[in-house]
């Protein structure tokens, strides 16, 4: 077994793709299921290309190693084995179904399983679905495509159990709703609603790692009202929500309160943006609630929030786990 794991070589999204099918096509022939899993078949059920695919198979992780002359056991005991080829990297992991989640992300102990089972496990119908390469055809078994075609994020089996296995699930709901400007189904929000002040048992380098991306999705205006309905906004990020009904002057802002002009200028982020600048687009006006003031001829002003801002920004920056850099 090599771990050469960390060699990235730069390849186009169809020779990503070309690689996956390089790798089922290996398990396949040495008598192994083998299928496409999670966020690449509901990015192929969208017509988007994957940027990378997750493979599920029967084979056990010692079985892959043999397979494969530079394999990384990344997550051996949760049946996870990092395959490293010249078209990319990619994770196979042995079909599963899971214990307890003691700590709120992973399984004590897992069962080795099939397909059905494996999917049983995953936490939105639309990421539990499975693709076989050598077909194309989709393998549902807890209806991801009829949610998928009908713009429904919904938890696979008890919504409260599923984040109660891992509190992160709560904020991945909000993000898929957003980026795939879907709806959670009604079940799901209301477990999110009713578990919102559990989102603080996980540590706060998963929930800064989980904001991040949806900065980075184009869709961060409406993951922050879905934020704030479902009240995790005011667990994570209280400092955003504390900009709800903190009005403005309606000459320089006719848009309405902080919030309202924080979430119309996370709208205008582009792909391209780095980190720090869509952290800085967010939390520009942080201060504002609490510097907000009256004057005597009644315009409302904000002396100091710059400042204060700033100081604000590197501690919540600091909370979130952000790097020295970013920060």
């Amino acid at each position: 077994m090599q771990s050469g794991g960390e060699e990235k070589v730069p390849v186009s999204s169809g020779e990503v793709r070309k690689g996956a099918e390089d790798v089922c096509r290996r398990l396949h022939e040495a008598g192994y299921e083998a299928l496409f899993a999670g966020g690449c078949v509901r990015d192929l059920g969208l017509g988007t290309e994957p940027v990378d695919f997750d493979i599920a198979t029967s084979a056990r992780p010692d079985d892959v190693a043999a397979l494969f002359s530079r394999t990384v056991p990344v997550g051996a005991r949760f049946g996870v084995t990092l395959v490293v080829t010249e078209k990319g990297a990619f994770e196979v992991t042995t079909f599963r179904s899971d214990g307890d989640y003691l700590d709120h992300r992973r399984p004590s102990q897992i069962t080795y399983s099939d397909a059905r089972g494996d999917a049983a496990r995953r936490d939105f119908t639309i990421n539990g679905m499975f693709l076989d390469p050598r077909t194309d055809e989709i393998i549902d078994y807890v209806g991801g495509q009829a949610d998928l075609a009908a713009g429904l994020v919904r938890a696979i089996g008890d919504p409260e159990e599923r984040f109660r296995e891992d509190r992160l699930r709560m904020i991945r709901a909000v993000r898929f709703a957003a980026k795939l400007r879907s709806t959670i189904d009604p079940p799901t929000l209301a477990a999110v609603q009713a578990k919102a002040p559990k989102i603080l048992d996980i540590a706060w380098e998963r929930i800064g790692d989980e904001l991040r991306k949806i900065l980075a999705d184009g869709e961060a205006s409406r993951a922050l009202a879905l934020l704030s309905e479902t009240g995790l906004l005011a667990r994570i990020l209280p400092e955003i929500e504390a900009m709800q009904g903190v009005a403005q002057s309606p000459d320089h802002h006719p848009e309405g309160d902080v919030f309202t002009h924080t979430r119309l200028c996370v709208a205008g982020l582009e792909e391209g943006h780095d980190e720090a600048l869509r952290l800085a687009v967010l939390l520009h006006d942080v201060a504002k609630p609490l510097c907000a003031e009256t004057d005597g001829d009644g315009r409302i002003r904000f002396y100091g929030h710059c400042e204060r801002g700033g100081e604000m920004a590197r501690k919540i920056c600091e909370r979130l786990r952000y790097s020295n850099a970013v920060r």
